[in-house]
């Protein structure tokens, strides 16, 4: 899951990032309403949650907000606030605001909010993938592979080896150029090389080699990566 945190404040914006980098979700953070503006309106990028202080400098989360449902946009947005009074959680809620938390607060309780979201949003992807033989467990970061006459194997994934299974395996038999694979699984301050997404795919490769398994993963010349569901 890919989310655009949006907080002015350096300390609590870099302690939100570190926590959910470590849930294994890409994050973008900026600090400026305008520019977190400017990457929702971008096509580069799809956004699974969006997370929004209320007093931000440039758009506000509010107008922030108000923008996406004017726009018909359905991005979840959990609002952040130290604005605490029943009247200004119901002026967000009624913006568009999917959730509402106020400052200060535990990570522990951001991170069952998000996980909220995720049972309620189907288009956010669900703990548990499974398609044919594999089965990936967001849970404990494993791949669960049961193929035909051999013993299932559990393997333990890096957490972009589980970002790349997961996006590949969320879009099954579609084609991923790896310029999306690129933009959708490195957050916006990442310098990666341009090929970066061939050299993870490659040491996926080598890992499923090393359990006996066969990789789902076909690299399809001059077009892209695709996870093949069996036939």
């Amino acid at each position: 899951m890919r989310i655009l945190l949006v907080e002015d404040e350096p300390g609590l914006g870099e302690a939100i990032k570190r926590v959910l980098v470590n849930e294994k979700y890409v994050v973008d953070w900026v600090q400026d309403g305008t520019q977190a503006w400017y990457y929702l309106e971008s096509q580069w990028t799809d956004y699974t949650v969006a997370v929004l202080d209320w007093m931000l400098p440039g758009l506000s989360g509010l107008e922030l907000c108000q923008r996406l449902r004017s726009n018909q946009n359905p991005l979840p947005v959990l609002m952040l606030t130290a604005l605490g009074q029943p009247e200004q959680r119901v002026e967000g809620l009624d913006a568009g605001a999917d959730d509402y938390l106020v400052k200060p607060f535990v990570m522990e309780e951001l991170l069952a909010r998000l996980r909220a979201l995720q049972r309620r949003s189907p288009e956010i992807q669900s703990p548990v993938l499974s398609v044919g033989a594999f089965t990936l467990d967001s849970g404990n970061s494993t791949l669960r592979v049961c193929q035909p006459g051999q013993p299932e194997q559990s393997i333990e994934l890096t957490v972009k080896e589980f970002q790349i299974l997961a996006y590949l395996m969320q879009q099954c038999d579609r084609i991923i150029p790896g310029s999306k694979l690129r933009s959708q699984l490195w957050d916006i301050d990442s310098d990666v090389i341009s090929n970066v997404v061939a050299a993870q795919i490659r040491l996926l490769r080598r890992k499923f080699a090393r359990y006996g398994c066969d990789c789902p993963i076909e690299t399809v010349p001059r077009k892209g990566y695709r996870f093949n569901s069996p036939q």
